[in-house]
């Protein structure tokens, strides 16, 4: 095994006692059961929202006798919506993520912040599903709960990235195509968190991420590698997916003019954005993973 290019699973099981040292911005869940979360949409809860004027069509169960009775004119509550706490965990293992400089590569850098929000979701009583993308295919892990969810999650994860370090196709399948995928599995009003450096998004990319986005609480952790954060000066040798290749003049203080970019686009489709460096392990990462809303 090659470490930061090969998975270790042993490594991510351990990964469980660092995701409880993660912070939660929500309140705990009041049961196992679905409706567990209180959701920042409105809807069928328990959690009240807003007291205003009742409106032809309002349940009268909702009606609010003591704002009623103060003012003479009948008042309704309206509630926060409560939901069953279902992650869906998108790892891209697309050949484009099998590249790295420092540490590890970038499909083993979203493999781990995968993992770790997956131990963070299960610890949290919600349940987890995976679908990981390669050139050949994708693989999926059914959702469920506990940790015996989470060990069948890991070991599919490694599989899937084993198969990817096999493949033989060194063309990316285009992204739209893995989230239309992915987003048929989860119910509506569920997470979904992908992993991906965003390479070859697809034609269709914008509009499916933007239904997702509708549906579902959108969440893109993209891995970056050191040298695209800040690349060291110097004349670069390269090749292309296609056989092509040159080379590349890389100035002092240079940026990949990418990077901001790709996350500007991303907010603007309703997505909440976190850039992962793929550099830093886990545990350095943490304080950019507990930015995450869910």
């Amino acid at each position: 095994m090659v470490s930061g290019v090969d998975l270790d699973v042993d490594a991510l099981l351990r990964l469980r006692h660092l995701a409880a040292r993660m912070r939660d911005s929500r309140r705990p869940p009041r049961s196992m059961m679905p409706g567990d979360i209180v959701h920042r949409r409105r809807g069928r809860g328990l959690e009240v929202h807003d007291i205003r004027l009742w409106s032809e069509g309002d349940d009268i169960r909702h009606l609010d006798h003591n704002a009623t009775a103060r003012t003479g004119i009948p008042h309704t509550r309206t509630y926060f919506d409560e939901r069953e706490r279902t992650v869906l965990l998108v790892a891209d293992f697309r050949p484009s993520m099998l590249f790295g400089t420092r540490r590890a590569f970038r499909s083993v850098a979203a493999a781990e912040t995968l993992a770790l929000l997956g131990w963070r979701a299960v610890a949290r009583g919600g349940r987890v599903g995976l679908a990981a993308a390669h050139a050949g295919g994708m693989h999926y892990a059914r959702r469920g709960r506990g940790e015996r969810t989470m060990v069948a999650l890991t070991g599919t994860l490694a599989e899937a990235h084993r198969d990817a370090l096999a493949g033989t196709s060194s063309e990316d399948p285009p992204l739209d195509g893995v989230l239309e995928t992915a987003g048929m599995l989860p119910g509506t009003g569920s997470t979904i968190i992908v992993a991906t450096a965003l390479d070859t998004p697809g034609e269709h990319f914008e509009a499916v991420a933007l239904a997702l986005s509708q549906r579902h609480d959108l969440i893109f952790c993209l891995i970056e590698d050191e040298f695209e954060r800040a690349p060291v000066p110097g004349i670069y040798p390269f090749t292309t997916a296609r056989g092509g290749g040159g080379w590349l003049r890389v100035d002092a203080g240079a940026k990949h003019p990418a990077l901001e970019a790709r996350s500007a686009a991303l907010r603007r489709l309703g997505a909440q954005v976190l850039r992962v460096p793929a550099l830093n392990t886990p545990e350095a990462n943490l304080p950019v993973l507990d930015l995450i809303d869910g």
